[in-house]
């Protein structure tokens, strides 16, 4: 009886090892409204956020208005805001180095408080979004040439 139960138990323990699960990864994200399209993150992530709809707008030189290009990352940011209610986020204000600190400061301000208001503008909640100005304290790329300038010119949605 023991050699039986013995053998029952083996053979149990061999099915369990041998089984797998094909299940989808918890973290893809179904495709939503407006173009908002599938993730390998968390849904409502900071990862999500970059890999569906894009975190960052940028500006042009000395210049706080959202170009055309920018209000469609905006429009998929409000799309995917919508698709998570209960996700704040905080949109900082970035610059290149060139200037004084004092005016970087006032233009990081100004370029987060312009893709804020593009997105309340879109139906999302004031209360919703946080805004910040880094200046050119926190530089993206570091480099003393067009394509760092250029890349650290701009407005980053950070998920809180």
């Amino acid at each position: 009886m023991l050699a039986r139960l013995t053998a029952l138990a083996g053979a149990l323990l061999l099915l369990a090892a041998c089984s797998s699960t094909s299940q989808a990864p918890a973290t893809v994200a179904p495709a939503g409204p407006g173009g908002v399209g599938m993730s390998q993150y968390a849904p409502g992530s900071q990862q999500d956020l970059a890999a569906t709809a894009g975190d960052r707008v940028f500006f042009a030189f000395d210049s706080s208005e959202v170009s055309a290009e920018g209000q469609q990352i905006l429009q998929r940011q409000a799309d995917w805001l919508r698709r998570y209610p209960n996700v704040s986020v905080t949109i900082e204000g970035h610059c290149d180095d060139r200037g004084t600190r004092e005016y970087n400061l006032a233009l990081g301000q100004r370029r987060a408080t312009a893709v804020k208001n593009v997105l309340v503008a879109m139906g999302i909640p004031a209360s919703r979004i946080q805004t910040i100005s880094y200046g050119k304290e926190r530089p993206i790329v570091v480099g003393d040439n067009e394509e760092a300038w250029a890349q650290n010119r701009v407005g980053i949605t950070t998920v809180q």
